[in-house]
């Protein structure tokens, strides 16, 4: 199984950070186009919590990045990552300069966006494929399951169809897709994540990003956690899961993350998630099969 890290310092022959960018985006599933409420688990923030200040520009956003790791990288690349809501969810134009100011930072090696896969217009995947011929692109698609059950409960707002022929479109134009798929979703055994894993690796995504499901503040999940609708996994029924998620795994599919870590302020379940520095370990240990 090959992780990020080992990928990027194949690829650019040094350590490469990312910077979470936020252009300012909204998303179809928020301001009525398909729906108001959002994915049931997504925050406020449209998962961008981490993201810089939208209030400044995407240059002075990746300056800002680039400060908060100086003290762990000097002569590094950058991956200028649009984190917060959807990251292709405006008019060209306004698309066309934030990503041109991406690129066009010297230390930025990749443009990532992420977005929704019903959020890919023709002309939209014209701008991504004359953006590659800049700096590779990557766009990440907001997938999570490829049960329809399931996709229905999140309120995720489109067919596991529009999911593939966005990875059709991407693929044809030479753009590697990152898929995210949320691991511990209501109503979802461990055979069906394993499955969504094993359809995102065949379905020709470069690179697949696993989720633990975690229950936010503010969000419709809350509610649904707090009367007691919906269950969290356990820290051991996540490693188990993970190690199932690694055998399945292709080489050639890179794992961008094997876990994720909400906004502690945040968080309201599992709270065992919080010890970033613990779970790291387990994983590295029980499903990489690394030592300390």
């Amino acid at each position: 199984m090959k992780m990020l890290n080992d990928y990027l310092r194949e690829t650019f022959g040094m350590k490469v950070y990312k910077i979470a960018l936020n252009g300012g985006f909204t998303c179809p599933n928020r301001d009525g186009t398909i729906g108001t409420g959002g994915c049931i688990f997504c925050s406020a923030g449209g998962s961008g919590e981490f993201a810089e200040d939208a209030s400044y520009s995407i240059r002075e956003q990746i300056d800002r990045g680039k400060a908060r790791v100086s003290g762990k990288i000097r002569d590094g690349k950058y991956i200028a990552y649009f984190q917060a809501y959807t990251g292709t969810y405006a008019p060209v134009s306004r698309l066309r300069a934030l990503y041109t100011e991406a690129v066009s930072h010297p230390d930025v090696a990749v443009l990532s966006v992420a977005t929704r896969p019903d959020c890919l217009p023709p002309d939209v995947l014209d701008l991504l494929e004359e953006m590659n011929r800049i700096k590779p692109v990557w766009v990440e698609l907001g997938l999570q399951t490829i049960h329809e059950k399931t996709a229905e409960m999140i309120r995720r707002g489109y067919p596991l169809s529009v999911y593939d022929e966005a990875v059709r479109q991407l693929r044809g134009r030479g753009i590697d897709v990152i898929t995210h798929v949320i691991l511990g979703l209501p109503g979802e055994s461990a055979d069906d994540m394993i499955e969504t894993v094993r359809y995102v690796c065949a379905g020709g995504a470069a690179g697949i990003k696993l989720q633990l499901l975690h229950i936010l503040k503010g969000t419709d999940l809350e509610a649904l956690y707090l009367a007691g609708r919906v269950d969290v996994l356990s820290e051991d029924a996540y490693i188990a899961i993970l190690k199932r998620c690694a055998a399945v795994i292709p080489d050639r599919v890179v794992v961008h993350r094997l876990t994720g870590d909400g906004d502690k302020k945040l968080l309201l379940a599992p709270l065992w998630s919080a010890d970033k520095k613990h779970v790291l370990g387990r994983i590295q240990k029980e499903v990489l099969g690394l030592r300390h």
